[in-house]
């Protein structure tokens, strides 16, 4: 899995394109939220759950069902994000599912249940470019970390930050050719 530091790395890029006038920052921190969530599951280590199980590790956290789950949440909640319902499906909904995309461009594990519940079955993404952070704190901030935390670097911000990029100059360019005051 990428690091917590670069789940977040989605939801922010796809605000720097919106623009903060459409993403509130409320909207802003349950994408923030929803990102790094998937990987709670983590804790069903400690419950004896194995890693390959449905609810094991990468297993339904990071499948597109809770995505979409999280995105009908986060339209109940519109009002108090400041959003638009659309606007809160589609933000969320892209949070949360950035997480299991981003794990299936990690060189380890068993791959993430993406369809669960209609498949238990774990992929990787054919392009395996992402250094997998290992589970230990300890490694975490060792030479491994680093080592993963330049990968993440190359693969996971620098993308993340030329997609939102060419989504603000499209947004600039689309707001001045229609008249509309640049957010």
């Amino acid at each position: 899995m990428p690091t917590v530091f670069s789940h977040i790395a989605a939801p922010i890029a796809f605000r720097l394109g919106l623009g903060k006038q459409a993403v509130s920052p409320r909207l802003l921190t349950v994408g923030l939220l929803v990102s790094v969530l998937p990987d709670l599951d983590v804790l069903a280590f400690r419950f004896g759950i194995p890693y390959a199980d449905s609810f094991g590790h990468r297993g339904a956290s990071h499948s597109l069902a809770l995505a979409v789950l999280m995105g009908l949440i986060a339209t109940l909640a519109a009002p108090h994000l400041r959003a638009t319902r659309g606007l809160a499906f589609v933000f969320v909904a892209f949070s949360a599912a950035s997480h299991g995309v981003l794990d299936m461009l990690t060189n380890g594990g068993h791959g993430v249940a993406l369809w669960w519940p209609a498949s238990n079955e774990r992929f990787f993404l054919p392009w395996q470019v992402i250094e997998a952070s290992p589970l230990s704190l300890r490694r975490v901030f060792g030479p491994k970390g680093v080592e993963v935390l330049v990968s993440e670097l190359l693969w996971v911000w620098l993308p993340c930050l030329l997609g939102g990029v060419t989504l603000l100059v499209a947004r600039l360019i689309y707001d001045r050719t229609n008249g509309h005051r640049n957010a």
